[in-house]
């Protein structure tokens, strides 16, 4: 529903010539695109690892979501680029048929929060407040709009686009700063790398922790673990399973989904520290 009123969005903004039915027509794009995107993405990254993708699809919707952040980067610089010279060189837009489109707009908008109406979980909610910020951006339509029936201020849709286009890269640039963090495998925020290991070091038999990496697959739920743990003395197969199980529960404590350690015996040169070494 939300992706053909878009088409109709965008063919309308060309024939009313209303930079602000365009705005919106990108915002509506961006929504439908992160909706459908969404819904692909999750269901596929759910999926267990393979040959292919060892550790699972879990990255597969954070790409989705890259990739709906670029497509709204270029939607709108689009806009801006029809808007900006509105600015200067005001154009008359059709105000009645600005009117018609952004009522449709409403109206289907308000249509589609009320197919959601009953609909539990985390999903359901986010989809409903995008839909209330597409009812709220055509409202402003049909304020502007209404205005220009009666007062012949041109200039009024161009801001108007601009206002809407700047709110929709507020939250991409938004989106963009959460993303970037995680394909550079930066620590999540939420865990501390310097608390795990200092809590792995105080383990018994565990005289050091070296080469310790902490990082996300999706940004949100699956964070990975690994580390070289160095032994303060030899141990019988029993001391290993109880540091196996001492791990096991420390990782499990801080919401770390995979964790991978390798034990070094005393005396023992780090197989990595040789290899840096040539």
């Amino acid at each position: 529903m939300n992706l053909g009123f878009t088409v109709l969005e965008a063919v309308g903004g060309v024939m009313t010539n209303s930079t602000a039915i365009l705005a919106n027509a990108v915002h509506d794009f961006g929504d439908s695109f992160a909706l459908g995107q969404a819904w692909y993405f999750e269901k596929l990254s759910v999926r267990a690892g393979d040959r292919r993708y060892s550790y699972g699809y879990q990255r597969f919707s954070i790409f989705g979501a890259l990739v709906s952040a670029i497509l709204m980067l270029g939607s709108s610089f689009f806009v801006l680029v029809q808007a900006l010279p509105r600015l200067f060189h005001p154009e008359h837009p059709d105000a009645r048929g600005m009117v018609a489109i952004a009522l449709a707009g409403v109206a289907v908008n308000s249509l589609a929060m009320l197919r959601l109406k009953g609909q539990k979980g985390m999903n359901s909610r986010v989809i409903a407040l995008h839909l209330l910020e597409d009812v709220l951006g055509w409202v402003s339509v049909l304020l502007v709009s209404v205005v220009l029936l009666f007062i012949d201020v041109p200039l009024l849709d161009p801001i108007l686009a601009l206002l809407i286009t700047l709110y929709i890269l507020t939250g991409v640039v938004k989106n963009l700063r959460g993303m970037v963090p995680v394909f550079l495998q930066a620590v999540p925020r939420d865990i501390s790398l310097d608390k795990v290991v200092d809590e792995i070091q105080a383990a018994p038999h565990v005289s050091g922790v070296h080469h310790a990496h902490l990082w996300s697959l999706d940004g949100e739920r699956t964070a990975v673990f690994t580390a070289h743990l160095e032994l303060d003395s030899d141990l019988d197969p029993a001391g290993y399973t109880s540091i196996k199980e001492e791990i096991r529960t420390l990782v499990a404590r801080h919401d770390i989904y995979h964790s991978t350690v390798e034990l070094e015996y005393p005396g023992e040169l780090c197989r990595n520290e040789l290899n840096n070494g040539g």
